[in-house]
């Protein structure tokens, strides 16, 4: 039986880690779009395309939500949407990490609203100076965008909303049906928009192929892993084992775009990791002494 739960737990571990590697692989790609097609019209290509690929590997018209059900549905899509509309908006003002890391003030806000055990506020803490220790000194000669700031911090409540509803929608459908369905409901809302906005450059040979790529990996392949994820912790445990989004967005930044690292953000890293392994680890020996807390 423990067995069985840390099989279970490492399987929902190992979801998360791929959804954010994939995620932030995407999001280098998408930014290359943002000189051609705004962020608006990427965020139309990248929802289109993964509404179209979750749809047919899933088949979401099989078991369709009934009545009520459709309420936690669309407001789960609705999140799903704004987090990457406005997500994108930020990024386009302002350094991909640093977006990351002030976006991750949604997940963490939930992990804080969830605490049950003193131990976990101290992982939570630990995340919360990693991420501090991540952001640049506002005061200086280069301070943030304002505007990319509180887009990034809206596209975090967005990601509260997400993984909220995301907990909620998951007990009524498969992860991959929920995704599909949610990623349906955000194409409807934003594909529109950004075709009025963008018009015909959306369909540029030079777009497609890169917005197609886009939608596979910041969006089909992460969500349904998350969704998986959710499916195995609470809500709270993934909300701070996401905290590694920073890191993961550090390192691609390092790897893809050639940034170099110094000292003091590698030992932000470092505390993000610790937070993210320790919630993890405790969250493990909790579900196997007491399961009616989950």
């Amino acid at each position: 039986m423990a067995r069985s739960a840390n099989h279970t737990l490492f399987l929902a571990i190992c979801c998360v880690l791929l959804a954010m590697v994939t995620i932030q692989t995407g999001a280098s790609i998408a930014k290359q779009l943002f000189p051609l097609i705004g962020p608006d019209g990427t965020t139309a290509l990248r929802l289109g395309f993964s509404a179209i690929v979750l749809w047919l590997v899933f088949r979401p018209w099989r078991a369709l939500p009934r009545g009520r059900d459709w309420q936690a549905i669309i407001v789960y899509g609705l999140c799903l949407g704004g987090m990457n509309i406005l997500f994108y908006l930020a990024i386009a003002r302002i350094p991909l990490g640093i977006g990351v890391a002030l976006e991750f003030t949604g997940p963490l806000t939930v992990a804080l609203l969830a605490s049950r055990r003193k131990r976990d506020l101290f992982w939570v803490g630990c995340a919360i100076a990693g991420i501090l220790m991540l952001l640049p000194d506002m005061r200086g000669a280069d301070a943030l965008d304002p505007i990319g700031v509180l887009q990034a911090l809206a596209a975090g409540a967005c990601w509260a909303g997400y993984i909220l509803f995301g907990k909620k929608t998951g007990s009524q459908a498969s992860g991959g049906i929920t995704v599909a369905l949610g990623m349906t409901v955000a194409a409807m809302v934003l594909v529109p928009l950004g075709a009025v906005s963008q018009g015909m450059a959306l369909l540029s040979w030079q777009v497609l192929p890169l917005g197609l790529l886009v939608g596979i990996l910041s969006s089909a392949i992460p969500y349904s892993l998350e969704m998986v994820a959710l499916r195995h912790m609470t809500s709270q445990n993934f909300s701070v084992f996401m905290s590694m989004e920073p890191a993961i967005a550090a390192l691609a930044g390092f790897i893809i775009l050639a940034e170099l690292l110094t000292l003091w953000q590698w030992l932000a890293i470092a505390l993000v990791i610790i937070a993210s392994l320790g919630s993890s680890l405790t969250a493990g020996k909790a579900k196997a002494a007491s399961p009616a807390l989950n």
